[in-house]
């Protein structure tokens, strides 16, 4: 049995910033699995992610590494443009091809402690898929997807089909103060963490970009600060670099707190370079020094 399964699409990437375009790979499993991979060996992770043929070197490059990859066929694999301004935390999106979401028959053979659904599109995840994992493991979700409706090739800002359904099923839940917003109406980060822990959520994280990230767990709030990078170059996969430290740290038995310490300074290295958290624990440690 794994420690953390994370399951989501690697996507074809091709980002535009002011200081210059990169076609690379990405996606929730991406920058989780490279960001997992970079730290000690003490949790056994795995990634299962569904691709077209065109993403299947970048299966067989993390394999080489040494991150265990299970891998289905799909038709295609998303293809995501992302184009920054000169404020990072502004990004507009276009999504140029999709990939076949994941069915319950591919769950069936995984077996993990922690699964974390890394949802990039409304419709990767059935509620279907949520409700049989989560008789598995604990379920961790990235909302970001949820709330992503494509219409021709522009990506549209939706409310979360099935919301209640699968927050019935999730145990952790992470979500920045843009998606918090879609889903509760409301601006407050305190008051969406206990909107959400009433729908069944034990865990909730709430990441405020440069202002640190909030979690809500045990009826208790935990302030997590922003560790201020030498340089911004690219934000892409921050959110999910943090979730790999936060649930990495979990897996351990770390606290709330701490796990978001560590999950805070693995983003703010990653913020450095245009790429996947590519840094080390001591890196990691220095930086919450």
């Amino acid at each position: 049995m794994k420690d953390i399964c994370c399951i989501g699409h690697i996507t074809l990437d091709k980002i535009i910033t002011p200081k210059d375009t990169v076609f690379m790979a990405g996606g929730t499993s991406f920058y989780m699995s490279y960001g997992m991979n970079r730290l000690p060996n003490d949790v056994s992770y795995q990634l299962v992610t569904k691709v077209g043929k065109e993403s299947l070197d970048e299966v067989e490059n993390m394999r080489k590494l040494g991150i265990d990859v299970e891998c289905h066929q799909s038709n295609k694999s998303v293809f995501f443009e992302n184009k920054y301004g000169d404020n990072t935390n502004n990004r507009t999106q276009r999504v140029l091809a999709k990939a076949d979401p994941f069915t319950v028959d591919e769950m069936k053979g995984i077996d993990a402690r922690v699964y974390h659904l890394g949802s990039l599109l409304a419709d990767d995840f059935s509620p279907e898929v949520v409700e049989y994992l989560s008789t598995k493991g604990l379920i961790s979700i990235d909302v970001q997807g949820y709330l992503r409706e494509v219409r021709g090739e522009n990506v549209f800002a939706t409310d979360w089909k099935d919301k209640e359904r699968i927050l019935e099923c999730t145990d952790i839940i992470k979500l920045n103060e843009h998606e918090m917003e879609v889903i509760t109406n409301s601006k407050n980060p305190r008051t969406v963490a206990i909107k959400l822990a009433e729908m069944g959520v034990r865990e909730v994280v709430i990441t405020l970009g440069s202002y640190g990230s909030v979690i809500y767990a045990e009826g208790k709030f935990y302030e997590i600060p922003a560790y201020k990078p030498n340089v911004v170059v690219d934000a892409t996969g921050c959110g999910d670099t943090y979730s790999a430290g936060y649930l990495y740290m979990r897996s351990l038995g770390a606290g709330y707190s701490d796990a978001g310490k560590f999950a805070a300074a693995m983003c703010t290295l990653k913020l450095e370079h245009s790429g996947p958290f590519d840094k080390n624990i001591e890196d990691i440690k220095n930086i919450i020094k």
